[in-house]
């Protein structure tokens, strides 16, 4: 099986100069009406370019006209083409997030997460951005219960991700319930999928 692009082949960030795995930075192409727009999935076609994964990153190529300048030619880039990007990425996890529903590998509700975290089935932990200190809190004890146990046991668990991404509206729209506040990917392809969507925002945030 032939890995993504963003999995086998390094570039060079635009703004930086720097030669990265393709996984680490973020492709642009020019539409048709010759707007810049960003590439998530790096698979349009078309000449693009890399920048570094990280929303400051995309704004300091935009201010120093990194695209103009790897291109060799004027584009239009949008005001607030990180503010895009982000929305993009978003975009696609919540996509993720609808795909591992509909797979059956995401549940939704404090209790069923709970139940899903002690039978060790958990890939990853999703909380919304605007829920409760204490919801959030007894679920990551939950959590941390489960994997001090199972190491204990010799199980030798991997590290659980928790993501904070979005908010309850988000999440809700997107797996059509209204107001998820706790939310739990569980292990299944669709569901790892919705893992790598939510690490590749999760770094673009933070960088």
């Amino acid at each position: 099986m032939a890995l993504p692009r963003s999995e086998e082949t390094e570039r060079m960030c635009a703004l930086t100069r720097e030669v990265k795995p393709a996984a680490d930075l973020i492709r642009f192409v020019v539409s048709p009406d010759g707007e810049l727009v960003p590439d998530t999935d790096a698979r349009a076609e078309g000449r693009g370019v890399w920048i570094s994964l990280g929303a400051k990153a995309v704004a300091e190529a935009q201010k120093k006209k990194a695209f103009a300048r790897s291109l060799k030619a004027e584009v239009k880039v949008p005001d607030d083409l990180a503010g895009l990007t982000r929305r993009r990425l978003e975009e696609r996890y919540l996509s993720a997030l609808s795909l591992a529903r509909k797979a059956g590998q995401l549940v939704t509700g404090a209790s069923k997460v709970k139940s899903a975290i002690e039978t060790g089935e958990v890939l990853a932990l999703l909380t919304a951005t605007d829920a409760a200190e204490d919801g959030r809190n007894k679920l990551l004890g939950s959590l941390k219960g489960y994997t001090m146990a199972a190491a204990e046991a010799g199980l030798n668990p991997s590290e659980t991700p928790h993501f904070e991404l979005l908010d309850s509206g988000q999440m809700g729209l997107a797996l059509g319930i209204e107001n998820v506040i706790h939310a739990a990917l569980t292990r299944g392809g669709a569901a790892q999928a919705a893992v790598q969507r939510a690490e590749r925002l999760a770094r673009y945030n933070a960088n």
